[in-house]
């Protein structure tokens, strides 16, 4: 069982809430990536990599290094995605150092591969909104996961792929964590939207917010990042924290998310 941190005061600055998005997404991806078989490292360079066949999912998460470190982490990193076979990426939010990393990067062969905003919101100002007529469920068991999974294959990333090993590493870890919560939304007994919800780092943190691509444009995205919300903030929570996709900032906005941080993706993939 992971501790839970006390909660972010509802007055934290933007310093305070752009360290929190950095840190929440963090122990999602080391969570998943120690379920999954990955080598973990923390202390000046932390990282998840070589148990996932997804870049994203092979991650170098924080980094605290200077212009002498900096070089030997790199090529470490690269050195076990090559002997794993895999292709892993740097998430570099605004505090990993040097500086120049982004630039250090793209020499040792990690290529410039999107940004995504990180997003905060207040719990105490929640937005209401209109009824999407909608069923919002907690996954309790496997066969309520197979669900979730086949409705977030259906358009999330990298498809089914991404799904199946999302939902997998998920089960490992157990579906009875009071911190991590996964929720699927059903309409007429359908399960058309999915979201996960991870407490860490002193905020509520949104995840793998899906809706089914035929379901779209009925705000169902909206109402179900509102659910994950409110299960955050009922868990004692101020903040909640999110990296959007182009799709999704939209959605985000509407219910009261604010950008406050970028965070920049830099991959390596086997020859």
């Amino acid at each position: 069982m992971h501790p839970i941190e006390a909660p972010l005061p509802a007055e934290a600055d933007h310093t305070a809430l752009t360290r929190a998005v950095e840190r929440n997404t963090a122990e999602l991806l080391l969570r998943m990536g120690d379920a999954a078989g990955g080598h973990r490292r923390d202390g000046e360079v932390s990282w998840t990599l070589g148990g996932s066949p997804l870049d994203y999912h092979n991650a170098v998460v924080a980094a605290r290094l200077d212009e002498h470190s900096a070089d030997t982490a790199i090529l470490e990193s690269r050195e076990r995605l090559s002997r794993a076979g895999v292709p892993g990426s740097w998430h570099v939010g605004p505090s990993m150092r040097p500086p120049d990393l982004p630039a250090r990067l793209q020499r040792a062969g990690f290529d410039p591969d999107g940004e995504e905003p990180g997003m905060t919101a207040r719990l105490d100002r929640i937005p209401p909104g209109p009824s999407a007529a909608l069923a919002i469920e907690v996954v309790r068991d496997a066969q309520t996961l197979a669900e979730w999974i086949q409705a977030l294959g259906s358009g999330f990333g990298e498809g089914p792929r991404e799904a199946e090993w999302v939902g997998e590493v998920f089960l490992r870890i157990g579906l009875h964590r009071p911190e991590l919560r996964h929720l699927l939304a059903r309409q007429n007994g359908r399960v058309v939207g999915t979201a996960t919800l991870l407490i860490a780092g002193g905020v509520g943190g949104l995840y793998f917010v899906m809706t089914v691509p035929d379901a779209r444009r009925q705000g169902i995205g909206a109402e179900i990042t509102r659910a994950a919300m409110r299960r955050a903030r009922d868990a004692g929570m101020h903040h909640a924290v999110l990296t959007s996709s182009a799709m999704g900032r939209t959605i985000y906005r509407s219910v009261g998310f604010r950008e406050v941080c970028t965070i920049r993706m830099f991959t390596w993939r086997p020859s």
